[in-house]
């Protein structure tokens, strides 16, 4: 019998858990990472993707928090896009194709790297408890490792059960073993569980497709990264990025499918889990959009050394032969050859109104939950959790005040309060519009917003925070220059005119003619007579800072599949267009941003209405009998998470305030 003690254990090791374990285990915990299978670490199960619309923000802000996402994310990538440039920068949104076998080893790499952090290739039985308290956790090979912590990041394994057509295999992923036990055991003890499908398209040999019938997407000539770090990408170095492809569905295709709609475990009631309404099955589509006579599709690829491709907005969990019989229908995909069929997966899940915005259960005290196990879908919602997560157990543990991010300052704070006030009645995906403040929360200043945060708790690193401070310093001195130089009609005219904007009768100041949509800050300061010698100190600052090594910056350049060529090497020129690109979304979009502070100040005070943890709200009479009870059930912290329960009214909130005094 092997024990060993920690202070923290993690129950997988998908990316909520390998962001719950490295943050945990910098910040000084001695943790231990249990997985079924070593060599599917960070797995992306789904789409070889990471980012996309809200969730590229999410990614981010874990960067500038200090996680590793974005890091692995840049050292894997194959193509990069930034999604809605069309939009306002509150609406960008950066989306990277991965290889995602370098995805898995490379986020290996980091943990194998990470002190205080071991790993252990088992399968968990139970938690075992002393009394009501966590003590630590049983495998089944019968090892036991005693701990103070528990963070539960099973992802689609507990109780997992797959579906293609009417065959039904237990698994959490195809040719994976299901978690069984740990539901009926923490069911037992109190916690509320409930059922919840997703699922997934097949894996086609693109060898047996014919190319030049799709249309290849347009890729991003100017790819950026997730990171801040000053580092460029392969990509950003010239390495070709995969194409991917576009193909749509057709009445033929429709037709097959509809045929095997008896046969389909979602209509026939076997499957009882609620799926994705933002990312539903093929069958789904075809059933709510009756009246559609095509659907798009994108092909694409899961790495760079491999003929394997994921066919996006075909999940099924249609018997086979439909599937192929309707993949052959599509143009260009006639012979067509599948390595993996698409399937459906039921899991288990959690209430996620149960836990405290530490993401640590109101239940049992101890046990933190981040992911799929609490109703979210998607990798980045899950690696935000785990990051939480890891972070608020190894405070609580040091007996230091817990780390909760407000909805005004990162999606991070949007997706963890949504959860815990409103719940889950389908798989919950982040979008912009569910942020009120997005204009703030915007891609290009995660690190400004957080970066502080992140190194006050010790996960952002020397480098990191310095150069993070000269970046926004330089971007300050850019903002005073525009806000005090002028430009008169001989200097800048002939320019307003090549992008179509109006001319100048007299001298205006660089941030006004910055509020034109048309100009851009760097074609402005070239219009100065004698130009501007701003960020002309970059270099230097960085010469600075360059000598400094920390783990993370080795962890990134030494990963096996990561940077190459001019490791360590800062790029000043690189750094200075972000300078640029971020001092001119702060002065072209300053009123919208003061106005969205202005109302974020006015409803943070609500925020600081705290209520007490045992307050009975059933003794307040005045407020209607619905809100009671959701008071009671959720049992919001502030009067500012009360007003965001559905049933509780403006009203209602008023009667709190002037129960409270206010």
């Amino acid at each position: 019998m092997i024990t060993a003690k920690y202070d923290i254990i993690v129950i997988g090791a998908g990316h909520a858990g390998c962001e719950a374990a490295v943050a945990a285990a910098r910040m000084g915990s001695k943790v231990l990472l249990i997985t079924m299978d070593m060599n599917k670490i960070a797995q992306m199960s789904c789409n070889p993707a990471i980012g996309g619309i809200a969730k590229g923000q999410i990614v981010c802000e874990i960067d500038a928090l200090g996680g590793y996402s974005a890091i692995v994310t840049d050292a894997s990538t194959i193509q990069f896009r930034m999604l809605n440039l069309s939009k306002g920068p509150a609406m960008w949104s950066p989306r990277a194709q991965c290889d995602k076998l370098h995805f898995s080893f490379n986020w290996r790499y980091v943990l194998e790297n990470t002190c205080n952090l071991d790993i252990w290739q088992d399968k968990v039985t139970s938690i075992t408890f002393r009394g009501s308290r966590i003590c630590g956790v049983r495998v089944s090979m019968g090892a036991k490792f005693s701990c103070k912590c528990v963070i539960l990041t099973a992802g689609t394994f507990l109780n997992g059960r797959l579906y293609i057509g009417d065959e039904v295999v237990e698994g959490g992923r195809m040719g994976e073993a299901p978690s069984l036990g740990l539901t009926e055991q923490l069911s037992s003890l109190g916690c509320t569980t409930d059922r919840m499908k997703t699922g997934t398209p097949p894996r086609i040999d693109v060898r047996s497709l014919d190319l030049s019938k799709l249309d290849v997407q347009e890729l991003d000539p100017n790819p950026s990264k997730f990171s801040y770090l000053p580092f460029k990408t392969n990509i950003q170095k010239g390495v070709v990025q995969k194409p991917c492809y576009i193909v749509h569905t057709n009445k033929n295709v429709h037709e097959v499918l509809k045929s095997g709609f008896d046969q389909s475990p979602l209509f026939s009631g076997k499957i009882s889990g609620i799926g994705p309404r933002y990312c539903p099955s093929i069958e789904d589509k075809l059933r709510t959009f009756a009246g559609k006579d095509s659907h798009q599709l994108f092909l694409e690829p899961e790495g760079w050394n491999t003929y394997e491709y994921y066919l996006q907005g075909f999940a099924s969990s249609l018997p086979l032969k439909v599937q192929m019989d309707a993949l052959q229908e599509i143009k260009g995909l006639r012979g067509v050859k599948i390595f993996t069929p698409a399937y459906a997966v039921e899991y288990d899940f959690f209430d996620p109104t149960e836990l405290h915005p530490t993401m640590e259960s109101r239940i049992i005290p101890n046990l933190y939950f981040a992911g799929q196990v609490n109703g979210t879908t998607g990798y980045e919602e899950a690696a935000a959790q785990g990051l939480m997560a890891g972070i608020n157990a190894h405070l609580k543990l040091n007996g230091k005040e817990p780390f909760i991010l407000k909805r005004d300052e990162a999606y991070i704070g949007v997706l963890i309060d949504d959860l815990i006030t409103k719940g889950v009645d389908e798989p919950y995906r982040m979008f912009t519009s569910r942020a009120e403040y997005r204009i703030l929360l915007r891609q290009d200043n995660a690190d400004f917003r957080l970066t502080e945060m992140g190194y006050q708790l010790g996960l952002v690193d020397q480098f990191r925070y310095e150069f993070t401070r000269i970046k926004y310093d330089t971007v300050s001195d850019y903002i005073n220059y525009a806000n005090k130089t002028s430009l008169g009609p001989k200097e800048v005219n002939e320019y307003l005119v090549s992008v179509e904007s109006a001319e100048i009768n007299s001298k205006r100041k660089i941030s006004n003619l910055l509020s034109r949509p048309q100009t851009s800050f760097k074609s402005l300061l070239n219009c100065v007579p004698r130009g501007t010698k701003i960020g002309s100190d970059i270099p230097e600052k960085l010469s600075e800072i360059s000598s400094i090594k920390t783990e993370q910056v080795n962890n990134l350049l030494n990963m096996p599949w990561g940077k190459k060529g001019d490791r360590g090497e800062i790029d000043p020129e690189f750094v200075h267009e972000e300078v640029l690109k971020s001092a001119e979304i702060s002065v072209k979009y300053k009123g919208y941003i003061e106005r969205e502070k202005g109302i974020a100040d006015k409803l943070r005070r609500l925020e600081k209405l705290r209520i007490p943890d045992d307050f009975d709200f059933s003794k307040v009479t005045s407020l209607s009998m619905e809100c009671r009870i959701k008071l009671n059930k959720y049992r919001p912290r502030t009067i500012a998470q009360a007003s965001r329960i559905s049933g509780v009214s403006p009203a209602d909130i008023q009667v709190l305030l002037v129960y409270f005094g206010r």
